[in-house]
């Protein structure tokens, strides 16, 4: 079993990208970051980047638990990972054959972010989600285009259409 990891910004495609794969191709799995919760857990992104943005404060646990299970059991060729972190995070980074960086700019990111989860905002709690956004969250976003893309085997544009980016990620993965 080859184990790869789809790494994105939020709202950058992670989801989207690796169920459609899950779709298109037999025999994968996928396990979602999203669907945790860690130990360690950062509530404060802006305070985690400026304290040194430290990864490794994530305590993984319960996902490496179900990697290994998932390995046991032998229950697929491919296991996708909707992960954001790539090999940045030590521990995990073990478990990972292949990491592929989406890389979205941050624009759009923001803005699949304002689609996807304030669809029932106020003009003024969207303004003060932006003001929050550039004085804190940022950083955050900024620090990891310096740390998780070039720690990537692969980065695919994010600008892409999902159909393109779905069939240069499943040639990557065939390629392993």
């Amino acid at each position: 079993m080859k184990i790869i990891a789809v790494a994105a910004l939020t709202a950058g495609g992670k989801t989207t990208i690796v169920n459609e794969i899950k779709r298109q191709m037999k025999n994968v799995k996928s396990l979602h970051f999203d669907d945790y919760s860690f130990e360690g857990e950062v509530d404060d992104f802006y305070d985690w980047v400026m304290q040194g943005a430290d990864y490794n404060v994530w305590n993984l646990s319960p996902l490496i638990k179900d990697i290994c299970e998932i390995q046991e059991r032998s229950e697929c060729d491919y296991l996708l990972l909707d992960y954001p972190f790539a090999y940045c995070h030590k521990e995990l980074s073990e478990y990972i054959d292949c990491a592929i960086f989406v890389d979205t700019p941050l624009d759009i990111v923001l803005a699949r972010r304002v689609l996807r989860d304030m669809k029932e905002a106020t003009g003024e709690e969207i303004r003060e989600d932006m003001e929050i956004y550039l004085k804190y969250a940022r950083a955050a976003y900024v620090q990891m285009l310096k740390d998780v893309l070039p720690s990537s085997d692969y980065v695919i544009d994010g600008t892409k259409e999902l159909e393109e980016k779905v069939e240069e990620i499943k040639k990557i993965i065939i390629s392993l």
